[in-house]
């Protein structure tokens, strides 16, 4: 499990996920996030958005695979993709990278001052802690689905460990 900071927010406590061109991985991590914020009461304490490591796709919905897979289970996603940029940094509480590559090009632009907690999105995955989720954009619709579980099984885990780190009920 990622080794995340205790901080004290006033206000929403604000996520970022990140991925390549933000229009597979993160927009569905977003989406998922958000519909299990919302189910557990809990949507007025945070805020979450997406962006992209690379600028492939910028202004773009998001694959329409993903956006398939997301409506299958009830979630809509609307987000069109963006640069992760370094005032990302400033603007977010936590920056969840889909995959090691992520990763490293996110620490790279990180400024020495920032108190952003950074980190792999299946750090909450117990199935691969330390795995990547997999880009299905080169693949099929199951790929697509796959990466939903991926990413439903760890928005839990993690959503669980900022009720912790925040002390929210």
């Amino acid at each position: 499990m990622a080794n995340l900071r205790k901080i004290v927010f006033c206000g929403m406590i604000k996520i970022l996920f990140v991925c390549l061109g933000n229009i597979c991985r993160s927009p569905l991590a977003e989406g998922i996030f958000t519909q299990q914020i919302e189910e557990q009461g809990l949507a007025h304490l945070f805020t979450a958005d997406s962006a992209g490591t690379a600028s492939y796709h910028i202004g773009n919905l998001a694959d329409k695979r993903s956006i398939s897979v997301a409506a299958q289970h009830h979630i809509k996603l609307t987000h069109r993709a963006r640069a992760f940029v370094s005032n990302d940094f400033q603007a977010f509480d936590y920056v969840v990278a889909m995959d090691k590559n992520n990763l490293y090009d996110i620490k790279k632009m990180m400024p020495l001052e920032a108190k952003t907690n950074v980190f792999l999105m299946r750090s909450f995955d117990h199935l691969a802690p330390d795995g990547n989720v997999p880009d299905p954009y080169y693949g099929e619709l199951k790929d697509f689905e796959e990466v939903y579980d991926i990413l439903a099984r760890s928005c839990a885990k993690f959503i669980k460990h900022l009720q912790s780190a925040h002390a929210i009920r």
